[in-house]
């Protein structure tokens, strides 16, 4: 279901929030129209924390420590690489509204990043929203083999780490069904948000001001 909205309504970070806790998110047609639609899928993609699954190649990976991983450093630099055509995705839905809301969001601690660096060069990443004890994923991206994957991995040892309930990913894809990504109706996705609105869950529980090591990552997630 989506309802548009017009380009002249403004939506503040309090009404995005709250739009949050009702279960609605904004997208955007392109980057070049500047009206948002409010989405609320009848069917909703969640990945359940307690069973988040590592594969075995991509756990490696992460162990190396080939990249460097940091959150809430560098919020612009991640949503432009989020705005970039990929593969099986030509056009970008970030325009200059939605780019501005969540960074208003960012300023006031309620967005954040997970970035990931390859030497100096930041390589992949993703942001999202976080409400209560609920992680509202809004994109990731690329630039090197598994860097958004390595993302994934240590966002959700950050979120079990804080007691997190619910992330939310909007939709299910092949890329975040190896994780265990799974779809549950609007009404048993308003049950789990309603839970995860309870209480605060904790952002920062692993390290805000330097890298985390990959194995402190896959210990948080019992692949250690």
């Amino acid at each position: 279901m989506a309802s548009r909205e017009s380009a002249l309504v403004e939506i503040t970070p309090e009404v995005l929030l709250k739009a949050y806790a009702c279960g609605i998110f904004p997208m955007a047609e392109s980057a070049e129209d500047p009206a948002l639609y409010w989405i609320e899928p009848e069917r909703r993609g969640i990945i359940p924390l307690d069973s988040f699954h590592v594969p075995g190649r991509l756990a490696r990976t992460v162990r190396s420590n080939r990249f460097t991983v940091v959150v809430d450093q560098d919020f612009d630099a991640v949503v432009d690489g989020c705005s970039q055509p990929m593969p099986g995705r030509t056009r970008t839905w970030i325009n200059t509204r939605i780019r501005n809301l969540y960074r208003k969001l960012y300023e006031r601690g309620d967005c954040h990043t997970v970035e990931v660096y390859e030497e100096d060069e930041l390589v992949g990443g993703l942001y999202g929203v976080s409400l209560g004890r609920a992680f509202f994923g809004e994109s990731m991206f690329h630039r090197a083999r598994d860097a958004s994957k390595v993302a994934l991995v240590h966002l959700v040892a950050r979120l079990k780490a804080g007691h997190y309930r619910l992330l939310d990913t909007q939709f299910v894809t092949e890329h975040l069904r190896m994780f265990g990504a799974v779809e549950v109706s609007r009404p048993a996705y308003h049950k789990l948000l309603d839970a995860a609105l309870v209480g605060d869950g904790n952002f920062g529980a692993l390290a805000l001001d330097r890298p985390v090591a990959g194995s402190v990552a896959l210990a948080r997630l019992g692949a250690g």
